[in-house]
């Protein structure tokens, strides 16, 4: 049976049930005797079942039957819940994920799964599981050989991956000090500033703490990003006393653990026996059938080359509104105002196809929070608010990793150990929020915690020391600039790196990130209060509605979805406060921004007595922007400025208007700020 037309389909539709699996299991675990729970696990794990069985992926049926066992005990009360049974489930269910993603990048999903197999076969008899042998030897190899690092998430292998692309070495360095060393916390200090100077380090084996703790023998182990090479590099950390050898590598990913790990497991000569049985025939066609009559997969590809078309024809409908318009031509303007309705409808349609819920990236988080806190002995309580917010699919597929390194980086860094918080007069229990939001025309996405915070004379002078800033520039700089520093391009703080994150390590490629999507990031923090990090991205790549408006001789355009309202405004209503130009709007203060002023617009010697006002907003700030004339609204492509110009302040893109002319796009977050 060819089964390949059926891939695409098996392998979007194993990670829906993966994703049920985790969020289920979280809910179960707060809710033990919430059988409905364990009923929606257990049809999850039973359809995942027969669809890997019909597609002849025998190790991930097999896994998936033993595991659907264990909930059909736990679901007729022969099993009671407990932690311990959660977390083999939640290994299983990692295991499965695991076997997909090989699946979906070209692999036959294959993989061993007879340790547990075995340990959920023991949960189904009501035995107590415990590691095999073979687990406990990996285990005591791994931390006999400090050689082979932990192994690296997905973001850190994306700094690797980047460096390599930019012409970067990655090295292991491994560094064996002399039997007569006294003071080896000391030597590794200075083999650190020697690496600092010639790269940056990424990782160190065993961690920062445990080499000033001394708690090692006599060999560690760093990965190093470097464009020097590697015999001066040698030669550079020989020089330090008391250093007995030195040895440089290529770093490739056969160095971790769970390649060791998979390589031990591969050396076992047993296969798991076949006792899957084949799910039900029509359970599956029934299936089948609902999700195909509502639902039809296509390929991000030809959704992009329908919106490129499309961007073209947006141009073009605004050249024919505008000829048109100026030659007044009664059927000409009927059937040009039917086929801007029409194209109206089309356009909707063509964005909302792009747009999806953010919880898409959201859902992994809960399970790697729960995860993360048990490894790190602390208690998170983590709030996610606004996961129905909607993005284009382009930016969710980006913007997983860099959440998902600023997370673990609030976990790690910022918030404290129950002991610590509670010394501190602060709850046990930390709070992470993650939170999204739409603001006009774009969506933020606020990470925030209740830890720390950044400690900016720490930030300072290790930006000094690293030459990122002067000791004559430092003084000037404000909270906020202090703070930005940390995502800076060669910052590092070494004594921050750990198994988990380390700040100041890959935040640069975090804010790289983001920059290519068209957003920013900004952090504010508050030493003993806690950290925001805050990333501004783009509503949508392509098409906006907007209100064009005249400063003088020049058009700009400002997203309708920023704007509250427009007003005219008399001169004699415009107050002063703190030095600048307010109007009372509703009862409230707003700001006043003169367009002129901010764009360096040449103005013409003439007063008016009214004044033109477009009342902006961002979440709870408002401002308004003071203009000359307003044109109307208006349907434009958003275009990029390139990289020459990407930074102009206040300015988002371009836009080609219906009679040829180019007009600039508003920022108006930007303004606000």
């Amino acid at each position: 049976m060819e089964n390949s037309e059926y891939l695409e389909v098996f392998i979007e539709e194993s990670k829906e049930h993966i994703q049920s699996l985790n969020d289920q299991l979280l809910i179960l675990e707060n809710e033990p005797n919430n059988m409905d729970t364990v009923g929606e696990i257990f049809r999850s794990a039973h359809t995942l079942k027969g669809m890997a069985a019909t597609m002849g992926f025998q190790d991930l049926a097999d896994l998936t039957h033993k595991m659907e066992n264990v909930l059909d005990a736990i679901r007729n009360d022969q099993i009671n819940i407990t932690t311990n049974i959660i977390d083999v489930i939640f290994q299983a269910v990692d295991q499965l994920e695991g076997m997909v993603l090989d699946i979906s990048e070209g692999g036959d999903g294959a993989s061993d799964v007879r340790e547990l197999v075995n340990i959920l076969l023991a949960i189904e008899k009501n035995e107590q599981p415990v590691p095999t042998n073979k687990e406990q030897q990996v285990v005591e190899e791994v931390k006999e050989s400090p050689s082979q690092f932990a192994e690296l998430d997905q973001f850190e292998w994306t700094i690797l991956e980047q460096s390599k692309e930019n012409g970067f070495e990655n090295l292991q360095v491994t560094v064996t000090l002399s039997e007569n060393c006294l003071l080896k916390a000391a030597r590794v200090y200075m083999v650190f500033e020697v690496l600092e100077q010639v790269g940056e380090v990424i990782k160190s084996v065993p961690t920062v703490q445990e080499l000033e703790e001394e708690n090692f023998d006599l060999q560690f182990n760093v990965l190093l990003v470097t464009k020097e090479d590697p015999e001066e590099i040698k030669q550079k950390i020989l020089k330090v006393s008391e250093i007995a050898s030195v040895e440089i590598a290529t770093f490739e990913r056969k160095n971790t653990v769970s390649q060791e790990v998979e390589k031990n497991q591969q050396e076992e000569n047993a296969d798991t026996p076949n006792e899957t049985t084949p799910t039900q025939q029509e359970d599956k066609k029934k299936n089948g059938k609902a999700v195909a009559s509502k639902t039809i997969r296509v390929n991000i590809d030809r959704l992009d080359g329908l919106m490129n078309l499309f961007e073209e024809l947006v141009i073009d409908r605004g050249r024919l509104e505008q000829i048109s318009a100026n030659l007044k031509h009664t059927e000409l303007q009927e059937t040009v105002e039917r086929m801007s309705r029409i194209s109206g409808d089309l356009q909707n349609i063509i964005l909302n196809m792009r747009m999806v819920p953010i919880e898409q990236v959201f859902n992994r988080f809960p399970r790697m929070v729960r995860q993360l806190s048990k490894d790190l002995g602390k208690k998170i309580n983590l709030e996610i608010v606004g996961a129905e917010t909607e993005l284009d699919r382009t930016v969710i597929d980006e913007i997983g990793d860099p959440l998902v390194h600023l997370i673990r980086n609030s976990l790690d860094h910022g918030i404290e150990t129950p002991d610590k918080r509670k010394a501190l007069g602060k709850n046990e229990e930390g709070r992470l929020l993650l939170k999204a939001y739409h603001s006009g025309n774009h969506v933020f996405i606020e990470i925030s915690d209740d830890g720390a915070g950044i400690n900016k004379e720490k930030v300072l002078n290790k930006a000094i020391s690293n030459g990122v800033v002067t000791a004559e520039e430092a003084p000037k700089l404000t909270d906020k600039e202090v703070f930005q520093l940390i995502m800076s391009s060669g910052f590092s703080t070494a004594d921050k790196i750990s198994d988990v994150s380390g700040r100041g390590v890959g935040l640069d490629v975090v804010k790289n990130t983001i920059e290519s999507l068209g957003g920013t990031i900004t952090i504010e923090s508050e030493e003993g209060k806690g950290s925001l990090f805050s990333i501004q991205l783009p509503l949508t790549l392509s098409i906006i509605s907007v209100l064009l408006v005249e400063v003088q001789k020049e058009t700009y355009a400002i997203p309708l979805s920023s704007i509250i309202e427009t007003a005219i405004i008399n001169k004699a209503d415009i107050l002063n406060a703190h030095n600048k130009k307010v109007i009372d709007f509703r009862g409230k203060v707003v700001p006043l921004i003169d367009l002129k002023n901010v764009f360096e617009v040449p103005t013409e010697n003439h007063e008016d007595d009214l004044s033109s006002v477009v009342i902006i907003r961002k979440g709870d700030q408002m401002a308004g922007l003071i203009v000359d004339t307003f044109i109307g609204q208006q349907e434009v492509v958003l275009k990029s400025l390139g990289d020459y110009l990407g930074d102009v302040f206040a300015i988002s893109g371009a836009t080609i208007l219906g009679d040829g002319q180019v007009a600039l796009i508003v920022d108006t977050n930007s303004l606000i700020n």
